[in-house]
């Protein structure tokens, strides 16, 4: 039986050797795109349309039509591949409808290769696109699944495979549209002239279809190096090793960026649990993702728990949604007319309703439990394999901490969750180095917990996560790659920076006073300028000895007390130059202080990514928008962890001469 799709919603596929049959009232274009584990589309490789319609594991139609099949071979896709979007788009200047909704709304069907249907969906609820993802085949813990996506542009398709990572996407949009136009594909491809000698059998390659029969096929490894503002967006090409953020790449260059990562992933390791016996679902394992490390296989583990966990509760929400709409518009029918409004009939119609919406809710919950349970299962297997940058602070993993001699993929801010089953918390992880300042708010955020605090509580609660926060940072560097300042006007984070200045971790006491003020953002200043002006003239060597070049976070304490306009500039500025030559923010900030300022502080507060020191609902993802509940991450009351690892750190910079 053909399970019938919600936008959101997936389905386990029962086999890797599939097709995709689409159907729509008018022409329209088919293809796909192969993507990373993050979806990332690496190239124009990566692919298949009219112009170019087979790529391996993945065979699309080579014109425009009403109907198409697609057949895909999960097992034969390139190493690397996690995911492949359906893509469909309208004909451009076919004469037939410029958008979708002016059409009949498409349907796409994933069966097996004898015709038996798998999952089917119709993609509704478009107007102005002409270009829309239908569905997405995904792998998540070895197993393949197939999600509605129904992702429409009305930038047609320049925009949709813009936003999935290519950089010229409108050169490749305008080469597919070409080749409908021109007709130059066929949907079947003629034999090409038989030789002398032929023995009459058809070639396996025809003129226009791909590479010669002894022409090796280009692999994702083989495709041209990125550009830099390439590689933050994903891999960069393999013959890059990686090299850790903040230090002097090859030829004296200082890298502040992530990372460098290879174009092509490792294939994933094998699961260490026996299989899951038949008709049950895998087994979880912690780090089965893929990745060079460990910690990278952990981190885009991570990353999949969230987006699985994000999708899921949107399908059931959707599921709900429907239920309801369609309980309305069958109560409606019955209620519009007079002859049916009362009596057994009527009762017995409006009974028949609520039973479908409750069975179709039921049956929602039914999926979304078993998605729930599943997280669940890898949440507890995943949480206690994360290195210390990923780890609570209670984890068992702190009692065993030894100084790092290299810098992590990533830092473990708090934890996120959704209301659907609070109980079941994903970590939540930003890359290192910081791409944006942090801003802990120290305002009354309208958050349940918040309530219950008064000013001066929220404020302490502020402090100590801001703490919290740096030693972490101070942790998992190596001692000499990250150091941390503080700007305290009024003295007033004294007893929560006590841990910090005691144990050595802290260098100097924090700045006090304007003086004290000026004088840390005028270094640090300084210190952007001469960094910038050394990369762009690629003369790093050149830099003054005196320089520290370790990553530099600045805690700012109290915002804006002690800060005059000229002060209030300069950290501007450190916000929006600072990461990229090593010095990050964070602010200890209520906005409502600096009310006096007006909408001058917009651009500051829009630049660091806000967090709080309690539990409040007001991150999104990037996927379905759900606002996640995020919870700091805080030291457990009456714990000794953060002073036993500070006296490490300070012990260690002491070792070290810092």
């Amino acid at each position: 039986m053909t399970a019938e799709l919600v936008r959101g919603q997936n389905h386990p596929l029962p086999q890797t050797r599939l097709e995709i049959r689409i159907s729509a009232g008018n022409p329209i274009v088919a293809g796909a795109t192969l993507g990373d584990e993050r979806g990332t589309v690496r190239g124009a490789e990566w692919v298949a349309h009219p112009a170019s319609p087979q790529l391996p594991g993945v065979e699309v139609s080579k014109q425009a039509a009403a109907d198409h099949r697609l057949a895909v071979d999960l097992d034969a896709l390139p190493e690397g591949v996690h995911r492949v979007h359906v893509l469909l788009a309208l004909v451009s200047e076919s004469g037939g409808p410029a958008r979708f909704g002016a059409m009949a709304a498409p349907s796409v069907v994933v069966t097996g290769l004898d015709g038996t249907g798998v999952a089917g969906y119709t993609i509704t609820d478009l107007d102005a696109e002409s270009a829309v993802i239908a569905l997405e085949l995904y792998r998540r813990q070895g197993v393949w699944k197939v999600r509605a996506v129904g992702q429409g542009y009305a930038g047609g398709l320049a925009e949709m495979l813009r936003d999935q990572g290519l950089s010229r996407a409108a050169g490749l949009a305008a080469e597919i549209n070409d080749a409908v136009a021109r007709g130059v594909a066929r949907s079947v491809a003629q034999p090409p002239p038989r030789a002398a000698g032929d023995d009459g059998r058809m070639r396996t390659a025809t003129a226009g279809a791909g590479p010669a029969p002894d022409a090796p096929p280009q692999t994702p490894s083989q495709a041209p190096p990125q550009t830099p503002s390439q590689a933050q967006a994903g891999p960069p090409a393999a013959a890059q090793p990686p090299s850790p953020a903040g230090g002097t790449a090859p030829g004296g260059r200082v890298d502040y960026r992530h990372p460098r990562r290879r174009t092509a992933a490792p294939p994933t390791p094998p699961p260490t649990a026996p299989p899951a016996p038949p008709g049950e679902p895998a087994r979880p394992v912690a780090g089965d993702a893929s990745g060079w490390t460990m910690d990278e296989r952990l981190y885009n583990q991570v990353w999949g728990m969230f987006e699985d966990l994000a999708r899921t509760a949107a399908a059931y929400r959707s599921a709900v949604d429907f239920a309801e709409s369609r309980m309305e518009q069958e109560l409606d029918k019955v209620l519009s007319d007079p002859r049916t409004r009362v009596g057994p009939a009527a009762d017995a119609a409006r009974a028949q309703a609520r039973a479908k919406q409750a069975g179709l809710v039921e049956q929602a919950r039914a999926a979304l439990d078993r998605d729930l349970a599943q997280l669940a299962a890898e949440s507890e297997v995943v949480e206690p394999a994360l290195p210390p940058a990923y780890a609570r602070w209670d984890s068992p993993v702190w009692q065993g901490y030894q100084v790092p001699m290299e810098i992590p993929m990533a830092l473990r801010l708090g934890d996120l969750h959704l209301p659907e089953r609070t109980d079941l918390r994903i970590p939540m992880l930003v890359r290192l180095p910081l791409e944006r300042g942090l801003w802990i708010d120290a305002g009354r955020t309208g958050s349940a917990r918040g309530a219950l605090l008064d000013s001066g509580e929220l404020r302490g609660l502020a402090a100590e996560t801001a703490v919290a926060h740096a030693a972490r940072l101070l942790a998992v560097h190596p001692v000499d790659e990250f150091a941390v300042r503080v700007i305290d006007p009024a003295g007033s984070a004294a007893a929560s920076l006590a841990p910090l200045l005691s144990s050595g971790a802290l260098r100097e006491p924090p700045a006090a006073g304007a003086a004290g003020v000026s004088s840390v953002l005028a270094a640090l200043i300084r210190r952007v300028d001469l960094v910038q002006m050394a990369i762009r003239s690629g003369a790093t060597d050149a830099l003054p000895p005196d320089l520290d070049l370790a990553q530099q976070l600045l805690i700012v304490h109290d915002f804006p007390h002690g800060f005059d306009d000229r002060a209030v500039t300069q950290l501007r500025y450190l916000a929006d130059e600072g990461p990229s030559a090593g010095v990050h923010l964070m602010m200890v900030a209520d906005r409502e202080d600096a009310q006096a300022y007006g909408p001058v502080l917009d651009p500051l507060w829009r630049s660091l990514l806000r967090i709080t020191p309690v539990a409040d609902d007001h991150l999104a993802d990037p996927w379905v928008g759900h606002a996640w509940t995020y919870e700091p991450s805080l030291v457990p009351a009456g714990s000794g962890v953060l002073r036993q690892v500070l006296d490490q750190v300070g012990r260690a910079r002491q070792a070290y001469g810092r």
